[in-house]
């Protein structure tokens, strides 16, 4: 830690980040409004990129750093924490009026396991820790709702959606997708079409601080800070559902290939 750091917690820590960068970028869409929306995603990824990495080298300045913005890869992968960020998750949403499905992602890394995580969903006025952990809503009556991307929806899902007889809900962030989850607004978030450490480090810290299951696609552990940071896979759900639903994404992947 800093020695003047104003956070013992990390978990505090990763909190403030994501609301400040949250609120920055709130503030440059007001800012800037619509009419330009590459040039507001453009300033979106960098204001949240400076914001986050100025805050954690002044507060950890001990710690690596790995943001989608920019990375360091020699000195994290022989660090012992490593803070993993995603200064703007869904930057496609971030600059299309009215859309809230867009997401600041903090989370830190040790042993490849998130152990202190935030996720700010500016939009919504919402943000949500590993501590204190979300309490997952009780399960919905009705049809299973399984989250899945608005702009990359891989076949598998549909298989899945129809072995399960579920609903498929489309959404842009990686963030705002697990988060749905964790708020009871879906069952599942289902990702097999590939994405990197900095798009689910944070959500699926969260998720399983809150008692979700979180696991690749194979139900083998999520694992952070590899020297390639892609991630082919992953299934965040309620636990009662993993088994189906693994079984389910196991079959359709089989069946594509």
């Amino acid at each position: 830690m800093g020695e003047q750091s104003r956070f013992d917690s990390d978990h505090e820590l990763a909190r403030f980040g994501a609301v400040e960068a949250g609120r920055a970028l709130l503030a440059l869409r007001e800012d800037l409004g619509f009419s330009d929306a590459k040039l507001l995603r453009d300033r979106g990824d960098r204001l949240a990129h400076e914001l986050l990495t100025t805050l954690l080298a002044q507060e950890r300045p001990a710690d690596a750093v790995l943001s989608e913005e920019g990375m360091d890869d020699q000195c994290r992968l022989t660090a012992r924490r490593v803070w993993i960020v995603d200064p703007l998750d869904g930057t496609r949403e971030f600059g299309e009026d009215g859309r809230s499905d867009w997401a600041v992602h903090v989370a830190l890394i040790e042993n490849g396991e998130p152990i202190a995580a935030a996720v700010a969903l500016p939009a919504r006025d919402v943000v949500m820790t590993t501590f204190p952990p979300a309490l997952v809503p009780p399960s919905r009556n009705g049809r299973l709702r399984i989250v899945v991307s608005r702009s990359h929806t891989p076949p598998e899902a549909l298989a899945v959606a129809s072995a399960l007889d579920a609903d498929l809900v489309f959404m842009g962030s990686a963030g705002a997708k697990t988060m749905a989850v964790v708020l009871g607004e879906a069952d599942a978030y289902i990702h097999v079409g590939g994405q990197y450490e900095w798009d689910s480090a944070a959500p699926v810290g969260v998720a399983l601080a809150a008692g979700l299951a979180a696991t690749r696609a194979d139900g083998s552990p999520l694992i952070y800070n590899r020297p390639d940071p892609w991630l082919p896979d992953q299934v965040v759900c309620r636990p009662a559902l993993q088994a189906a639903i693994l079984a389910a994404v196991r079959d359709a992947v089989q069946e594509a290939a």
